[in-house]
């Protein structure tokens, strides 16, 4: 397989609407690459599911000399999650984009720490952020965060200042920077020449709601643990911490004061077992002794560990069963999670999986009802 050309034809799909990375991989799965689902005769997709007809169709409007030149000429970059440039935390998650689109440096063999929480952080989350992301920099970590406003900003900021390595996901095109005032941001992570800006969606596609949880995956996954500085009660920050138990990445919070409203969150999960952060002292301890798994999860579920070839099974069967429950009658994810016999993190890593398969629709204040 010609990997360069396959990588193209892959960033291709993902420009036609209603397609993404699932069903990209689901494309992948079936044929064996994108490049032989493109090439593949009309007749043998017609009869599988009803996208695939836009898909047969949107093919024959696109031209991937086009789609190359566009990137070629945006200074974008394609890796495949087959490749050693891909991150490689990231690349083990059964749920791993098959391409992601970067601009900047990527160096995928360095240990990454993620850092998230409020966007509307209080002077004191900023200083924290700054002050930890600079530590962590200092000790050859990898800072990953979204690029939002508030504590993302401080993280990726307190990075740069200590000349670190920083990498930040977005939630839409690398040409559609949000929010906006974090252009300039952004354009440092990459003239410094050592970070990057990195996303799984292609050039020209704007951040939508839906997309922050997907991005939120990215963040985690790409990390060996995630620290939470500041986080309101119904943050959501703490979306990332869900999928960070999934990944078995260990999760940290820094105590704030006990007036604040952006404390509620991070107290929450230290109630929890969260590892208490003070110091990049107590992250490093933490990680020399990751494989416990009851330090980061004490108080919750178990982690329970998903082996990759039976990854698929299981989600179905969640999956399976939330579609009990779901109707036209909005249901909120608190009461959903109550009804399924599977663990909060299994529900809301199916409900994500199922939003973006489009089977299902989020409406705010986090209930879902079916697509119809």
């Amino acid at each position: 397989m010609d990997l360069c050309k396959e990588k193209i034809i892959r960033a291709c799909i993902l420009t036609i609407p209603g397609i993404g990375s699932q069903r990209l991989r689901h494309l992948i799965a079936r044929y064996g690459s994108a490049q032989a689902a493109w090439d593949s005769p009309d007749f043998t997709l017609v009869d599988i599911n009803p996208w695939l007809k836009d898909f047969l169709q949107a093919r024959k409007r696109i031209s991937p000399e086009k789609i190359e030149s566009n990137l070629t000429k945006e200074g974008i970059s394609l890796v495949a999650r087959e490749e050693d440039s891909y991150p490689f935390l990231l690349a083990e998650c059964p749920g791993a984009p098959p391409l992601l689109f970067y601009k900047g440096k990527l160096e995928p063999k360095r240990e990454c720490i993620a850092m998230v929480g409020a966007r509307k952080a209080t002077p004191y989350g900023k200083a924290a952020a700054s002050f930890l992301a600079k530590e962590m920099a200092l000790e050859d970590f990898v800072v990953v965060s979204g690029l939002a406003r508030g504590i993302d900003a401080a993280a990726h900021k307190g990075t740069l200042e200590a000349d670190g390595t920083t990498w930040a996901f977005l939630a839409g095109g690398l040409d559609k920077i949000y929010p906006p005032e974090n252009l300039k941001l952004a354009l440092e992570i990459m003239e410094k020449g050592k970070g990057a800006i990195i996303s799984e969606y292609p050039p020209g596609m704007c951040s939508e709601p839906g997309q922050f949880p997907a991005r939120n995956r990215l963040i985690s996954g790409s990390s060996r643990g995630v620290i939470v500085v500041e986080a309101a009660e119904k943050s959501g920050a703490l979306i990332t911490v869900d999928f960070a138990l999934e990944q078995g990445r260990e999760v940290f919070a820094v105590p704030g004061p006990i007036f604040s409203e952006m404390s509620r969150g991070t107290h929450q999960l230290l109630k929890m077992g969260a590892k208490l952060v003070e110091t990049k002292e107590d992250i490093i301890a933490e990680l020399s002794v990751m494989d416990k798994p009851e330090i980061s999860n004490a108080g919750r579920n178990q982690k329970r560990v998903i082996p990759v070839s039976s990854a698929s099974t299981a989600d179905n069967k969640c999956e399976e069963e939330i579609m009990q429950f779901l109707s036209d009658t909005p249901l909120h994810i608190d009461r959903l999670t109550s009804l399924c016999t599977f663990s909060p993190q299994e529900v809301a890593l199916s409900l994500l999986e199922m939003q973006l398969s489009g089977r299902l629709v989020q409406l705010p204040g986090q209930h879902y009802v079916l697509q119809r």
